[in-house]
């Protein structure tokens, strides 16, 4: 058996975006570990996400997964559909909304879209500007918002 070199996984470059572009990602369900863990990383205890007799009486009846863990898990979505491997040079900014609560035992997919593009030549690429929409197992849109990320253009390839 001959060896066979597996390449490793590649973005894609400011160029090959195209407006409108869109995929989703796999789909990743929120666990009681996660919300432990995302309280212990940022100290955010509040009972609406750690104490399931106090949820009982509450607005929503049961736990409910930090926005920002949402957000977290989101961005790494993101990073495993491989459009951004090795292309991305910043992450600029985002506008965000909370609009549905994500629970424990969800299961949440990212759906990314191509909204906007402008080219920054002196940066050596471009700003894509995507549409982020976090859907649950419903197809409840539970957050959304753009990301703004600076992209290395076709240059850099060909410089490589």
């Amino acid at each position: 058996m001959s060896a066979r070199k597996l390449a490793k996984p590649q973005g894609l470059y400011f160029e090959e975006f195209e407006i409108g572009d869109q995929v989703e990602s796999l789909g990743r369900t929120i666990t009681e570990t996660d919300v432990v863990n995302f309280a212990s990383l940022s100290g955010d205890w509040n009972l609406i996400h750690t104490d399931a007799e106090y949820c009982k009486g509450e607005m929503f009846g049961q736990r409910v997964a930090h926005g920002l863990l949402i957000l977290s898990v989101a961005s790494g979505q993101a990073v495993r559909l491989g459009f951004m491997e090795d292309t991305v040079m910043a992450f600029r900014g985002l506008e965000w909304k909370f609009s549905k609560a994500v629970f424990i035992n969800d299961t949440i997919r990212l759906r990314v879209t191509v909204e906007e593009k402008k080219e920054m030549r002196r940066m050596g690429g471009g700003l894509v500007i995507f549409k982020m929409e976090v859907v649950n197992q419903n197809g409840d849109v539970c957050q959304r918002g753009t990301w703004e990320i600076l992209c290395k253009g076709q240059a850099a390839k060909d410089a490589a």
